[in-house]
C-alpha cells in the first residue's frame, strides 16, 4: 500500500515502466515511526531519503542555549533528508523527528545512486524534487528577512493549510520565529 503512494507520486510527474516500479520496490524500505521518534539526531550521518506516505516529519536544529529551531516540515507525499550530511557521509547539525506517528519509505545513498544510473527518469525526477526543496528553503530565507511575523504566518496559512490545523501552536511559532504568545496574538489580530 505504501509503495503505491510512491508510485502514484512519481506517476503525477510521468508514467512508470514495470522495471522502474520493480526497482522502487526492491530499494525503498517501510517503516513505521512513533510520535516524537527521531530519523536523525545531530551528530549521526544522514543515511536515508525519506517519502512521507502518512503523518508528518519535522527537521530542526538546536541553539547553543538548546532552543529549537524549526527548518522545514513534510507530511504525506512529500519528501525530508539532510542533503548536506546524506551526500558528504559527515555528521549532521540536525534532527528529523516524527510530530505525528508516521509511515516513511526510506531508500538508501547507494540505492539512490543506482536509480540515477540505471533509469534516466528518477535522475531527473530526484533532481526535480531537490530543485523543489531547495526553492522552498529560498523561500523562507526571503520571507525571514523581508516579511514581518504576521506576513510570514499568512503565507505559512496559504501554502501549508493542511498543516497548520495538525501542528501545535509551538511547533508553528518555532518555524516562523516567533514565541507562541506572539503566534497567539497574530491569529486573534487576524480573526478581529
Amino acid at each position: 500500500m505504501s509503495l503505491k503512494t510512491l508510485i502514484d507520486h512519481f506517476k503525477s510527474h510521468s508514467p512508470l515502466k514495470e522495471k522502474e516500479i520493480e526497482a522502487l520496490n526492491e530499494r525503498f524500505v517501510e517503516r513505521t515511526i512513533k510520535r516524537h521518534s527521531f530519523i536523525l539526531q545531530e551528530g549521526d550521518v544522514c543515511r536515508h531519503v525519506t517519502f512521507v506516505v502518512a503523518g508528518c516529519l519535522r527537521m530542526y536544529v538546536l541553539n547553543r542555549k538548546g532552543k529549537e529551531y524549526n527548518i522545514q516540515f513534510a507530511a504525506e507525499n512529500d519528501w525530508i533528508t539532510e542533503l548536506s550530511s546524506f551526500y558528504s557521509e559527515k555528521p549532521s547539525g540536525f534532527y528529523i523527528e516524527a510530530v505525528e506517528q508516521s509511515i516513511i519509505l526510506q531508500i538508501k545513498h547507494a540505492d539512490l545512486l543506482y536509480l540515477y544510473t540505471n533509469f534516466q527518469k528518477f535522475d531527473r525526477n530526484f533532481r526535480i524534487i531537490m530543485e523543489k526543496k531547495y526553492i522552498e528553503l529560498q523561500n523562507r530565507v526571503l520571507q525571514n528577512i523581508r516579511f514581518t511575523a504576521e506576513e510570514r504566518y499568512q503565507y505559512f496559512l496559504k501554502e501549508y493549510p493542511h498543516l497548520a490545523t495538525r501542528l501545535p501552536n509551538t511547533q508553528i511559532a518555532s518555524y516562523l520565529g516567533v514565541t507562541p504568545e506572539f503566534l497567539s496574538m497574530i491569529r486573534k489580530k487576524l480573526v478581529s
